[in-house]
């Protein structure tokens, strides 16, 4: 028997790397760390999760790029890897090319939230503040390019607004300034500020997503009033592009069944999150149909990341 199918039908033998392009702590980790634990028990192997954070993801997508191909460096990908093709010029890999999709894990909405001291308490009277304001009103994003900036950006795109953007090295930063009223308004990934809006410490306008979410169902979509928009944070699996076939395939269906489980579903329904699963093929869809419309906000931006 030829060594390396020997090796894909032993796999995994040994631990696993979990690359993460993101700072410990925040969303990313939540979602990792509840995937990596039953897949350890499921495969006998332990998941370990590695933080990679630098350049928008591009540290860890490199690092992952230039790895062996053979399931033991994987890569979490999320939407900021397709924002990332147009947003910096200069790339030493191409993430559509160089990344093979393994499986889609979740989406992620997004909450407009906003500081008590805005007047505003409804999404159309946000608006007109903004407008009567321009470009005094502003809005905190976890970086440059992350899909925060980018939802603020498509916003003002679509519902024809000017403000400030304010980027911060992370989510915990964007949100802690938030709270302290240093900026004023924030696209949040749900997991990070559900709790925030539920106690009242931030007041949730309006969610990102194209129906209202069964976590916060007081709150409209954005679309509602803003009409076509929509935008969310996605997260999945990715491996060098030429990792064995028999292995990625091996991986989805690991993962599907993962997040088959009811005790899987109630965690993510409880973080706002919404689970995705699917084959390898229809993740490489979904990621070929995000990278060409944040191509589209990027350039409408004039954001630049190098």
């Amino acid at each position: 028997m030829p060594r390396d199918l020997s090796a894909q039908q032993d796999y995994p033998s040994r631990p696993v790397r979990w690359v993460l392009g993101y700072t410990a702590g925040g969303t990313t980790d939540v979602i990792s760390r509840l995937v990596t634990q039953p897949l350890s028990e499921r495969l006998g192997q332990p998941f370990v999760i590695e933080s990679r954070p630098g350049a928008g993801t591009n540290l860890a997508t490199e690092y992952v790029v230039r790895s062996a191909p053979d399931g033991y460096t994987l890569l979490f990908v999320g939407a900021p890897n397709t924002i990332n093709t147009a947003l910096y010029s200069k790339l030493n890999f191409d993430f559509v090319r160089d990344i093979a999709p393994v499986g889609a894990i979740a989406s992620v909405p997004m909450v407009l939230i906003v500081h008590l001291s805005i007047p505003a308490t409804t999404l159309p009277e946000f608006i007109a503040y903004i407008r009567a304001n321009p470009k005094k009103v502003n809005m905190a994003s976890s970086g440059v390019g992350a899909t925060p900036h980018l939802a603020g950006e498509l916003f003002k795109m679509m519902a024809d607004v000017d403000f400030q953007h304010v980027p911060y090295r992370g989510a915990a930063p964007a949100l802690t300034d938030l709270l302290a009223g240093q900026v004023q308004f924030y696209f949040s990934t749900t997991p990070s500020c559900i709790e925030h809006v539920r106690a009242g410490r931030v007041r949730g306008l309006a969610v990102t997503t194209a129906s209202r979410l069964d976590a916060l169902p007081d709150l409209p979509t954005i679309g509602e009033f803003v009409k076509g928009y929509e935008a969310t944070a996605w997260y999945g699996l990715g491996a060098p592009r030429q990792t064995p076939k028999p292995i990625v395939d091996q991986l989805n269906r690991e993962i599907n069944a993962v997040l088959a489980e009811p005790r899987m579903k109630a965690r993510f329904d409880d973080l706002g999150c919404v689970l995705i699963a699917g084959s390898s093929d229809e993740f490489g869809k979904l990621i070929a149909e995000e990278t060409e419309k944040w191509g589209k906000v990027v350039k409408f931006s004039g954001a630049r990341a190098d």
